[in-house]
């Protein structure tokens, strides 16, 4: 019984087995028949006879419009051809014609005199520089192709010629002995003389410690400054005023205490600025002229012990020129400062102020000239 059972229940399996396949193949040739159906609907599937036809036919339409566009477009491409043909020519065989070449008349010139308008101006000197060996170097200018004669002391030691341009260089043969010396100019054609001189001052110790001057009537402008230095120490000016003052600049460590003494008298200190600069301005009453003095500048640390001397030796000259001065200002500088050092009282600023035309006090520049009214 149970292998009877068996085999019946196998027989049964296979039949559904065989069921399923059958209704799995009629479901496939279904959805061919119906995608057949769907795209001869949309003329998909064409005979080969047909698309060769229609193949065929596409390019004959082709063709016979790039005739007709050949046709349309022959006289354009023929100029473009000839124009090429034209150019290479051309290159290739240039033919190098005359060329004529006709000139402009041109009138004959007009002579005409031109007046000298010259203005006659003042001999006047550009600088007078102390030399290594002592000799000295005059430039000036004074009327173009004039001559010029060089006053030293009264007397005239050369005459010189002017350029084109005005300008003219005077050298000695010699070196002048230590000493000191004034120099002008004369103009030798017109005998007009200079309207400034300039004060040399050649020192026994080189030209280091020597001075050149330029002396006008709106006071005197340095034009060589002796070389005065000691380590951190450095003296840039030394002004002596009419009222019998004197001012030192330089340069110094900053914070640092300068002291000044003339002939070992001590005479005032000033402190080193952050920007490392100092003035110092004391009375000293008048100083004779043609007397040597001795004038000591000292740096100072915290403790007070001189760190640095510089000792200037020099013959005092003739005072010349009004009541003024100059004044370089320098980094950190103000007028309140600059008058005090100058004037005595900082509170004379103003009268700085309105000698230069200044409109805010407080508004200065470094490298300004200031015209200090002493008087």
């Amino acid at each position: 019984m149970a292998a009877t059972n068996i085999g019946k229940t196998k027989r049964t399996t296979d039949d559904l087995i065989d069921s399923a396949v059958n209704r799995q193949q009629d479901w496939l040739e279904n959805r061919r028949a119906f995608t057949r159906k769907f795209l001869q609907r949309f003329n998909v599937f064409h005979k080969p006879e047909e698309q060769t036809a229609t193949v065929k036919k596409t390019e004959k339409i082709k063709h016979s419009k790039n005739k007709v566009a050949l046709r349309a477009y022959w006289f354009p491409i023929t100029c473009a051809l000839l124009v090429v043909l034209i150019a290479v020519f051309v290159m290739l065989f240039k033919i190098n014609a005359p060329v004529k070449v006709i000139a402009p008349s041109v009138p004959e010139p007009v002579v005409r005199t031109i007046k000298n308008t010259e203005k006659h101006t003042t001999p006047s000197f550009d600088l007078v520089r102390i030399e290594k060996t002592g000799n000295i170097i005059v430039a000036g200018r004074n009327v173009r192709e004039s001559n010029i004669s060089i006053v030293i002391n009264k007397k005239i030691v050369a005459t010189e010629h002017t350029n084109k341009d005005g300008e003219f260089v005077y050298t000695p043969s010699e070196a002048l002995k230590p000493g000191n010396y004034v120099i002008s100019l004369i103009d030798t054609d017109k005998n007009i003389k200079s309207a400034d001189k300039v004060f040399v001052y050649i020192s026994e110790h080189g030209y280091k410690n020597s001075v050149s001057l330029l002396m006008t009537k709106n006071g005197s402008k340095v034009m060589q400054a002796p070389e005065l230095m000691d380590g951190d120490l450095v003296v840039s000016k030394i002004d002596y005023l009419s009222t019998g003052r004197i001012v030192v600049t330089g340069k110094a460590l900053p914070r640092l205490r300068v002291s000044l003494s003339l002939n070992d008298k001590y005479i005032g200190f000033s402190r080193v600025s952050d920007y490392k600069n100092f003035g110092l301005g004391a009375d000293i009453g008048k100083l004779e002229s043609g007397k040597e003095y001795k004038l000591n500048i000292r740096l100072h640390d915290s403790e007070g012990t001189t760190i640095a001397n510089i000792e200037h030796n020099f013959v005092m000259p003739e005072m010349t020129g009004d009541d003024d001065t100059f004044y370089t200002v320098r980094r950190g500088d103000c007028l309140w400062i600059i008058a005090r050092n100058f004037l005595r009282r900082g509170i004379l600023f103003t009268m700085i102020a309105e000698r230069n035309t200044i409109k805010n006090p407080d508004l200065i520049y470094p490298n300004q000239l200031l015209q200090i009214p002493v008087k």
